[in-house]
């Protein structure tokens, strides 16, 4: 373990890098993190790649001790590789952790943003969808559907962000204690949906920083249409069941004070 001094306001802050298949860029962005915030230290979750990503990454933690690797038995979906790498950061000690893809989409040389407003919250979601945010390379239907679905989000979840699906993010340790991750059922791409979802409604401070996302150059990207529904699905229920409750606690509220409905 690296004796990080620890990102000024934050503390020791781990950056975890999800890979499956990552051969091509996980020696660039692992560079580009240790450029970028040199304070932080990086942990990289293999999902056993075929391609020896994992022997990649194991060279990379050999020659630098801020870079870890967390090798799993196979591809268990996103959200089971983020589960793991923070139940990784909390065993160790750390104080805030990170999100990031391995593919580049993510710049390394904006994750001080994210830091710097993570000084002065709970957690910090990157977000392409504000003033200052963008997305490069993406073709219109793909950008057209994000958007639609943060909007769809907005409105079925009653949150203000306008990004909730996006992947860069930074969270305070104690945050994903509060929520506890180890019992977020999502797998894929909705996993980022339920983290904001969950810290939302445990009243958590959380901001949004804008972001330039940037579609991979090498490998092929995880999306498909299978994750688009499943987080469909699931932010449909959850906001039934927040609708549910809320008018639970209405009439709870109303029978309390000897009132009638409505």
């Amino acid at each position: 373990m690296s004796e990080a001094e620890g990102y000024p306001g934050v503390g020791r802050v781990l950056v975890v890098i999800p890979t499956y298949n990552e051969a091509d860029n996980i020696r660039l962005i692992t560079e580009r993190v240790r450029r970028a915030v040199p304070e932080v230290d990086i942990l990289v979750a293999d999902d056993n790649s075929p391609d020896g990503t994992g022997r990649i990454a194991d060279e990379l933690s050999e020659a630098d001790d801020h870079i870890f690797v967390l090798h799993r038995a196979g591809k268990e979906g996103l959200g089971a590789a983020y589960k793991a790498g923070f139940a990784w950061a909390k065993n160790k000690g750390y104080d805030a952790v990170v999100e990031m893809d391995a593919d580049g989409s993510h710049a390394p040389e904006e994750l001080p943003k994210l830091l710097d407003a993570l000084g002065d919250t709970d957690a910090v979601l990157g977000t392409r969808y504000i003033p200052g945010g963008s997305v490069h390379n993406w073709p219109v239907h793909r950008l057209l559907l994000s958007r639609g679905g943060n909007i769809y989000i907005r409105m079925a979840l009653r949150m203000p962000f306008r990004d909730a699906t996006g992947g860069y993010r930074a969270y305070r340790m104690p945050v994903l204690d509060e929520i506890n991750f180890e019992t977020v059922a999502s797998t894929g791409y909705s996993f980022q949906v339920e983290l904001a979802w969950r810290a939302y409604q445990a009243g958590f401070r959380i901001a949004e920083v804008p972001i330039t996302f940037t579609e991979r150059e090498h490998g092929v990207s995880k999306m498909s249409g299978n994750i688009f529904k499943e987080q469909l699905l699931r932010v449909t229920l959850w906001g039934v069941q927040a609708r549910r409750e809320a008018v639970r606690k209405r009439f709870g509220k109303r029978a309390a004070e000897g009132s009638t409905w409505p």
